[in-house]
C-alpha cells in the first residue's frame, strides 16, 4: 500500500492547529494559513547565473545613456529593479552592463557600451542604448550584467532578446538553442514602441539577489 504524504497546505494546518506556527496578533487560523501562503507566494526565485565572458572591463563609468548622436543600431531601453528573494528593494546595489555594439564588436580599450549604474531612489535603474549584435562565438544577442550589494551574493548574468531572429520566433521552444542561453527566464520579451520620435525597443529586467 503506497504512502499518502501531505502536502505543503497540510503542513501548515497541522503545524497551525498544534501551536508550532502562530499569529503575532488575534487571527483565525483560516487567516493565518491566507497571510503566511500570500507571503510564499510573494518570494521571489534568484535571478538565473550566466558566463561572465571574456570581455568585462573595470571601471566602467555610471553613464544612463550609451547611445551617442549617429549611432548605428536600433534604440533600445533597458530597465528594471533590484530586489532581493522577498521582492523588497536592495540598497547599495550597483549594476555593470556591456555589450557589443551593432556589429557584435566589443570596445575592449574604452568604455562604449558599458556603464555601471546604481538604482535611483525607487530602485529602479534605466539605461539607453542599442540592441547588441551577433558574433560568431555566441550567435545570440545578449548583454551581459554583473551585480552587487553589500550582504548579498555577486551576481553574473545575461539577458536575452524573445525577438532575436536566433530563436526562430518560438523562445518558449529554442531558449536553449546550441547551448547558448542557459536559462529560459533570461530570454525577455522585447517591447516595441512608435511615435513622433525615433522607433526604440525596451526589455525590462528585474534582478533578485541572494543573501550572502
Amino acid at each position: 500500500m503506497s504512502e499518502i504524504r501531505p502536502n505543503r497546505r497540510d503542513v501548515l494546518e497541522r503545524c497551525i492547529a498544534s501551536g508550532l506556527l502562530l499569529g503575532g496578533v488575534t487571527v483565525t487560523q483560516r487567516q493565518l494559513l491566507g497571510f503566511w501562503e500570500q507571503a510564499e507566494a510573494a518570494a521571489h526565485k534568484p535571478t538565473s547565473a550566466e558566463v561572465l565572458g571574456p570581455f568585462f572591463r573595470k571601471g566602467a563609468p555610471n553613464m544612463k545613456t550609451l547611445r551617442g548622436a549617429g549611432d548605428l543600431g536600433f534604440p533600445l531601453q533597458v530597465v528594471g529593479k533590484v530586489l532581493n528573494t522577498k521582492g523588497l528593494l536592495v540598497e547599495g546595489a550597483t549594476v555593470d552592463f556591456w555589450h557589443a555594439d551593432h556589429a557584435g564588436r566589443y570596445d575592449t580599450k574604452g568604455y562604449k557600451y558599458r556603464t555601471k549604474v546604481t538604482p535611483d531612489g525607487t530602485g529602479e535603474y534605466a539605461v539607453d542604448t542599442i540592441l547588441p549584435g551577433h558574433y560568431e562565438d555566441r550567435p545570440a544577442q545578449h548583454i551581459h550584467y554583473l551585480i552587487a550589494a553589500p550582504g548579498h551574493k555577486t551576481l553574473v548574468t545575461q539577458a536575452y532578446f524573445a525577438t532575436d531572429p536566433f530563436f526562430e520566433g518560438d523562445p518558449a521552444k529554442n531558449w536553449n538553442k546550441r547551448g547558448i542561453a542557459h536559462n529560459r527566464e533570461l530570454v525577455l520579451p522585447v517591447k516595441l514602441f512608435e511615435g513622433p520620435a525615433a522607433p526604440r525597443a525596451e526589455i525590462r529586467f528585474d534582478i533578485v539577489l541572494e543573501r550572502a
